[in-house]
């Protein structure tokens, strides 16, 4: 039997984590064929493989697209001009451009968006009643420090945080307003205009600095300012909301963290590890190849699970749990190699000030209602986690 593992109606339930344990402990190296994606693709879960996929060694490009549905015969418009899906010296001229906006350096600068949005968060949940943390609070810190950085006006925010809903999570039934393509199409739209006022009045934000590097287009700075606010919004919301998820599902780990907040860089750790929002990254065979005993043929699509990596009974013992003391933790939440998440610096800042302030001020988490699942392959988020919040 041969299974559509592109299908995102087989990641809406946790019988998911059952699937990619029993495929990771197999080493398994599974074949889709043409569905969800028009050409197949195969794909590994194992650390070991999904970790040899990611391997700057391995003969794989992202050039093509670096999700389901790509492979070379059906490639992604924005290949080899946008930071996930370039290579070679033009992936490493991104990587300086946009590199130092999304670095550790810039925390200081950011440090009152974060406040004042932790901040919000906190007084939202001190409102009374059951919060839905999914739609009302995981979205808000990770938009506001991309919008920060790319140069978005605070009046525009909301407006990118709903498209960004829309451009992936278009398959799930909360965000049917806009397909995807209809959403990235309105964000490329947003962003022209953008581009054209900073060229009016640049300014210290990402926007300015692509425009005043004369090797970039246009519609280079176009992609890849929808790359950082997907990329910057899209997952760690996820993470944001999880971190919620963890605390309810695992009230142990809300006491050690108060008893020892000295804890909270491994718990961050542990965070993205057992949330993966990224679900899995595509590349494409360059010349034959072999990965878990299966040969791969040039140009044929292989997808790492790293959401399935991240649940590898070899590298994590009780995988399921969330650990908050967890240590070693060799998660490939931020992937590895030369696309390791750029991002992955503020994203960890962002975290740690939430738990922070959390396991300061929050005696428990309770659930209100179902955790609902995206209806997404390649986002691993959540649609619906209604919770109540007791203050200490």
């Amino acid at each position: 039997m041969t299974i559509d593992l592109g299908d995102p109606d087989l990641y809406t339930t946790d019988a998911r984590f059952a699937m990619w344990q029993d495929y990771a402990a197999a080493n398994a190296v599974v074949w889709s064929e043409p569905g969800v994606s028009p050409g197949g693709f195969w794909s590994v879960f194992s650390h070991r493989d999904v970790s040899a996929v990611l391997s700057p060694k391995a003969p794989l490009t992202s050039e093509y697209g670096m999700m389901i549905g790509f492979d070379a015969d059906h490639t992604d418009s924005s290949g080899g001009r946008m930071l996930v899906a370039s290579e070679g010296d033009w992936h490493a001229t991104l990587k300086r451009l946009i590199g130092p906006f999304l670095s550790r350096l810039r925390a200081p600068e950011l440090e009152s968006v974060l406040q004042r949005e932790v901040q919000e968060i906190l007084d939202r949940l001190r409102s009374g009643g059951p919060t839905d943390v999914a739609l009302e609070i995981g979205p808000r810190l990770p938009a506001a420090v991309v919008c920060e950085i790319i140069g978005v006006p605070l009046a525009e925010r909301e407006q990118l945080i709903d498209l960004t809903n829309h451009a992936f999570g278009g398959a799930e039934s909360t965000f049917d307003r806009l397909t995807p393509a209809q959403a990235h199409t309105e964000i490329l739209f947003y962003f022209d205009e953008l581009i054209e006022q900073r060229r009016r009045r640049p300014g210290a934000d990402l926007v300015s600095a692509l425009l005043a590097d004369e090797r970039l287009s246009t519609e280079d700075v176009l992609v890849n300012c929808d790359n950082v606010l997907i990329g910057g919004n899209e997952t760690t919301r996820h993470s944001v909301t999880g971190a919620f998820h963890a605390l309810q599902a695992h009230p142990e780990a809300l006491h050690a963290l108060a008893e020892d907040p000295g804890l909270i860089d491994r718990a961050v750790e542990e965070l993205v590890r057992w949330t993966s929002p990224a679900a899995h990254v595509l590349r494409v065979a360059t010349a034959d190849w072999e990965v878990g005993g299966q040969p791969i043929r040039k140009g044929e699509a292989v997808v790492a699970w790293l959401a399935a990596a991240n649940r590898d009974e070899r590298l994590f013992t009780d995988p399921d749990r969330f650990l908050a003391d967890r240590a070693p933790n060799r998660h490939l939440g931020f992937g590895n190699g030369p696309h390791h998440c750029l991002g992955a610096a503020l994203a960890r800042v962002e975290l740690r000030e939430l738990l922070r302030r959390l396991v300061s001020e929050v005696r428990s988490v309770e659930s209100a209602g179902n955790v609902n699942w995206m209806r997404s392959n390649l986002v691993q988020g959540y649609s619906g986690l209604p919770v109540s919040v007791t203050y200490r």
